[in-house]
């Protein structure tokens, strides 16, 4: 990437240049040339949890002793949008997604509140989608229905598991009763509404596996995500990590995941998301087809395209630190124009997540780039039989999908 201004660390108090927020700078002629702006979406995150979990690797911290300083920090993102504004003037917003941590440990006063600065401040599509992450504790199970009344219109409820063993192993805070209650208000309470569940855990059968499926499918969710427990660095499970199931049995379980999944009336349109027609998460969709984002709050990263560029941001990490940033007006701890070079692989990382793929003028749309930068790397793939295309489509075949890593690797620029 391509430093607009040099990043900053959190201990140093030197904002990010100016350069970061003048539009006009960011509006010079450049080497890209995109036709129009992709959708923009909105992330807010709330970056406070009861407790981490062990296989966490996003930017979550315990919550302090006594009241979440919800007033404070919702201040610091209404700030934090105020000084973005500029680099985003004019533009809709399809989705908003509120994120952590666990953003259910807000109070839905809270929320409302959040969301009303965001209206008053941003054009949102009257359909626009509004996505709450819920952990499934009774604390936050309490508060469904008032977030529905504060606008959101989607609940994300991170249940990971029904066994409560692994639930225990994976340092979740509830028990699968806990889930099973959350899930059944989130059902009441929302229309459009995911439950988020892990696979290959440490311990876990395949019959355990279709244990968690049965009780999933029971709920009637019109979406799962499903993701392969891994290891990140800088978790405690990378430091101490717990033995995972073979190879082989993790692959037995996605066939299966697939299979009963399908058999359910969802259907697998991206490598870890299973929704029934009409129900896929438009947010995440966005960030699929190489949309715009901007992200607020503490650690979060933006994607905003310009005329001749594409930036990339980050707002500084430590909550506390964050809220003092933005409310000078200075949140950013980076900013950096993507390389051309680098484009074709972060268009292809997110597009070739997708089942469909992508229609092939979205590459030439979304990064201002011709087809010719990719035409040889495409019969590459086609010739390894990782994808098939044709004049206007390109898509993962089955291989690719289970190669996906190798696929995405072949569009890495060179140094």
């Amino acid at each position: 990437m391509i430093p607009i201004a040099a990043s900053a660390t959190e201990g140093d108090r030197n904002s990010v240049g100016d350069q970061a927020y003048d539009v006009q700078h960011l509006m010079r002629p450049g080497v890209l040339h995109l036709p129009s702006l992709p959708p923009l979406s909105l992330y807010v995150h709330l970056p406070w949890c009861i407790q981490k979990c062990p296989y966490c690797d996003f930017n979550s911290h315990a919550a302090p002793q006594g009241p979440l300083p919800e007033d404070a920090y919702i201040d610091a993102l209404v700030r934090d949008l105020e000084v973005a504004l500029p680099m985003v003037w004019g533009r809709s917003v399809h989705s908003i997604f509120i994120g952590g941590g666990t953003p259910s440990l807000f109070t839905p006063q809270s929320l409302d509140r959040l969301l009303s600065a965001i209206r008053a401040r941003l054009r949102l599509v009257p359909d626009c989608e509004i996505t709450l992450e819920a952990n499934p504790g009774t604390f936050e199970k309490d508060r469904f229905r008032a977030f529905a009344q504060a606008g959101v219109t989607r609940l994300s409820v991170g249940v990971q598991s029904f066994n409560d063993q692994h639930l225990k192993t994976l340092g979740r805070v509830h028990d699968s009763a806990q889930a099973c209650a959350a899930l059944e208000e989130a059902a009441r309470s929302f229309s459009a509404f995911n439950l988020d569940l892990m696979y290959a855990l440490p311990g876990q059968s395949l019959a355990q596996l279709d244990q968690d499926l049965d009780q999933a499918l029971a709920f009637g969710p019109p979406h799962i995500s499903i993701y392969h427990l891994t290891l990140e660095p800088s978790t405690y499970f990378a430091k101490f990590p717990p033995i995972l199931p073979p190879e082989d049995l993790a692959y037995a379980m996605l066939d299966r995941i697939t299979e009963r999944l399908g058999l359910a009336g969802m259907d697998r349109y991206e490598v870890s998301a299973y929704a029934r027609a009409g129900m896929r998460c438009r947010h995440n969709l966005n960030y699929w087809q190489f949309g715009d984002y901007l992200g607020l709050g503490a650690g979060a990263h933006s994607k905003i395209s310009f005329a001749h560029r594409v930036v990339r941001q980050t707002r500084y990490r430590e909550p506390r630190l964050y809220m003092e940033r933005a409310l000078a007006g200075r949140p950013l701890a980076g900013s950096e124009e993507v390389r051309r070079a680098d484009l074709p692989f972060e268009f292809m990382l997110n597009a070739l997540r997708l089942r469909e793929g992508f229609a092939l003028q979205d590459f030439s749309d979304r990064t201002g780039m011709p087809l010719s930068a990719v035409r040889a790397t495409l019969d590459e793939a086609e010739r390894q039989g990782l994808i098939e295309q044709d004049a206007a489509w390109v898509r993962p075949t089955v291989r690719g999908f289970d190669f996906l890593s190798d696929l995405q690797s072949l569009f890495l620029a060179g140094d």
